[in-house]
């Protein structure tokens, strides 16, 4: 039984048209997988079902009944309620008042803690979630931060679910974790939505697929009818016979970056080398210390104890300027929050690290700046209107680029990459996996964080492992394996 219908949808903005003619049906009780490159209209169509854009054409058909167009208040009536990739939450409230603070009930002038406490530790319960309703959303893992946004959409009796990259940022046994809820709500009948970049496990979840290129709908079929390189065909309208480039430079014998018995910001006596034209992968479980590891090194936190030595002089990094000022270059995980100046043009957010070198006196010399940006921006390939156009604006993969162009316009020896494809689709990771060998050709370096197995596995030399803040082990290339990785994550190895 169709239970959501989208007939002929259009949506047009000044200079683009983001859907044109895109008619999906999602069945009552069935996982169905939405994919396609950035920029191919995913996100359009999520805000066109939760009401959020209104389209100017086409129609939509919820349990029978058609409708315009919808609200977000008469979404979420009809029992549709979105996970987004970047949660809105109150972080500085407890699970429990983050459970109900929409959930339509009245509870009068006082509120029932211990009865509010109660539903929620019920709830989290049903989905293994261990965490006590009393705790901060901050607190809580990625992971857990989606189960508590479920749990909101189960209060709210949801009808339709859409999760939006619900793996980018957990481990393999929270992605397990997950489906296993999924496949819970899915006996309910519920329907789920559900968008990834990451194509191997649609295999695992999904019944069906639908795919859009340019804002076109290009098919639906059911997964078991496909595989992993047909649905990259049809997502980019070509072949890719690998999932990564190939590297045929090989890393020399001298150290550019020794770390000895790190300390600080949550890791302890981290120890390891880079060696020039190297991509050192660093593995760990959410929670294992990486991303604080890499901050250590930018200056993005203070060291307490052990030592920074690049090039054979050792360092005193105080701040991220310190860093670049050493050679040191950052794409950050969050490249919405600490990469990206969303709301200024590509040319500011390419030329913000480097402004300095591009000033007369007292004055940015325009001309240099909108030169440098055209130079990183054809590197990049940034698929945008004009440089002018704000970073806002742009879809996840041309957005991580522009946060790559900035790093690299400050003239880094090492460039540290943390979840460099995080949220991105599968042709744009190909071209930025691409730019990391090329860096290396140059002789540059890189310290990579991923939590996406592969891509440690495809990119990385040598990987070191993470345990709750200290290091388990350093794996070389011969000896790589996923079990192998996760057991030292695990930290029983």
């Amino acid at each position: 039984m169709e239970l959501l219908e989208l007939h002929n949808i259009t949506k047009r903005y000044p200079g683009v048209t983001a859907l044109d003619n895109v008619s999906i049906s999602f069945r009552e009780g069935e996982v169905h997988a939405l994919v396609g490159e950035n920029g191919a209209g995913k996100s359009t169509f999520i805000k066109t079902i939760s009401g959020a854009v209104h389209p100017n054409e086409g129609e939509i058909v919820f349990d029978g009944v058609t409708y315009p167009h919808l609200t977000p208040q008469k979404s979420l009536e009809l029992g549709i309620s979105v996970v987004y990739q970047e949660m809105i939450q109150f972080e500085a409230m407890s699970v429990a008042d983050n459970l109900f603070m929409s959930d339509g009930s009245d509870g009068g002038l006082f509120v029932n803690d211990a009865e509010r406490n109660k539903k929620a530790a019920e709830l989290l319960q049903k989905f293994q979630c261990h965490v006590s309703p009393k705790t901060w959303v901050r607190e809580l893992s990625m992971a857990n931060r989606q189960i508590v946004e479920i749990c909101k959409a189960i209060l709210r009796k949801a009808r339709v679910l859409i999760l939006d990259e619900p793996t980018a940022s957990i481990t393999v046994e929270e992605q397990r974790r997950l489906f296993d809820v999924i496949r819970e709500l899915k006996a309910q009948g519920v329907t789920i939505i559900y968008i990834s970049h990451r194509l191997d496990e649609l295999f695992e979840i999904c019944d069906r697929v639908s795919i859009l290129r340019d804002g076109k709908y290009i098919d639906t079929i059911n997964i078991e009818d496909t595989d992993k390189q047909g649905l990259i065909k049809l997502m980019v309208g070509r072949e890719l016979s690998e999932n990564y480039p190939v590297k045929d430079n090989k890393p020399t014998d001298e150290v550019v970056l020794q770390v000895e018995n790190l300390c600080g910001n949550g890791v302890r006596n981290i120890s390891f080398q880079l060696h020039k034209g190297e991509i050192l992968g660093f593995a760990g479980l959410v929670g294992a210390g990486r991303t604080e590891l890499m901050h250590l090194i930018y200056g993005a936190a203070g060291i307490e104890a052990g030592t920074v030595t690049m090039n054979g002089e050792q360092l005193s990094i105080h701040t991220p300027a310190d860093a670049m000022k050493a050679g040191i270059g950052l794409i950050p995980e969050d490249r919405k929050w600490q990469g990206c100046f969303l709301d200024k043009p590509i040319f500011w957010n390419v030329s913000i690290s480097n402004i300095k070198e591009l000033c007369k006196g007292a004055f940015v010399d325009r001309k240099k700046e909108m030169d440098q940006a055209e130079t990183y921006g054809r590197r990049m390939r940034i698929k945008a209107p004009n440089l002018v156009v704000n970073a806002g604006a742009l879809s996840g993969g041309n957005q991580q680029k522009v946060v790559i162009a900035k790093s690299l316009a400050s003239l880094p020896d090492i460039l540290i990459f943390d979840e460099p494809t995080r949220g991105i689709d599968i042709g744009a990771r190909y071209e930025i996996y691409q730019l990391m060998i090329d860096l290396t050709k140059e002789g540059k370096s890189i310290l990579m964080v991923s939590s996406d197995m592969e891509e440690l596995l495809g990119m990385s030399e040598r990987i070191v492992v993470l345990h709750e803040g200290e290091q388990t082990g350093t794996i070389d290339k011969p000896d790589f394996s996923q079990e192998r990785v996760l057991a030292l994550a695990s930290g029983i190895a």
